[in-house]
């Protein structure tokens, strides 16, 4: 009987939940559909070879390493994947991010994980047209206080194969440069 009971909730609740006029329907469609920003990002897929650049202090040289990315489109070309891979600082290292386009919101969002910590990087932010390139701002979490700090990150399409990524350090209202990666297409 209980079974019973829960099964018909669920249904009557389902049946109220998604019943939607055809401009709600044309809404759902239109947010579901790959578009432009979605192309601009798949424009980036395949494998790339990474020079890493990351300053720990900006008054001093940066660390130089290799790695390497593969960026692909998932979820029927709506979000793009990208896995890293590389040494950081004498340590293996992997890194993986999800970025999208927002179709209602109208704006990109991202996130980022890796290996040299559990929490996660939530990001937002605007495509620029004319430098073909994207820009995401957010906050990632610094273990040794606790507390939030604000970063930055620039997205530069270079050419077909080549592109560049910078993240800064949001300081005092201040952009810190903290790393610069190059890719170039595998080929």
């Amino acid at each position: 009987m209980k079974k019973l009971l829960f099964t018909t909730i669920c249904m009557v609740f389902c049946l109220t939940t998604f019943a939607q006029t055809p401009e709600e329907m044309e809404a759902w469609k239109s947010n579901m559909t790959p578009g432009e920003h979605h192309e601009w990002l798949a424009s980036m897929n395949g494998e790339w070879d990474a020079t890493v650049k990351m300053w720990m202090d900006p008054s001093q040289p940066p660390n130089v390493s290799q790695a390497t990315t593969t960026n692909s489109m998932i979820m029927g070309g709506l979000y793009q994947r990208s896995e890293h891979s590389g040494n950081m600082m004498g340590m293996p290292f992997t890194g993986e991010s999800i970025t999208g386009y927002d179709n209602a919101k109208k704006k990109f969002l991202a996130t980022w994980i890796d290996n040299f910590g559990s929490s996660i990087m939530f990001m937002e932010g605007q495509f620029d047209a004319e430098a073909n390139a994207l820009t995401l701002e957010g906050n990632m979490m610094d273990p040794a206080t606790g507390n939030n700090m604000q970063v930055k990150e620039v997205f530069t399409k270079n050419s077909e194969d080549s592109h560049t990524f910078t993240m800064y350090m949001v300081i005092d209202g201040k952009d810190i440069k903290n790393m610069e990666i190059t890719y170039t297409r595998k080929k």
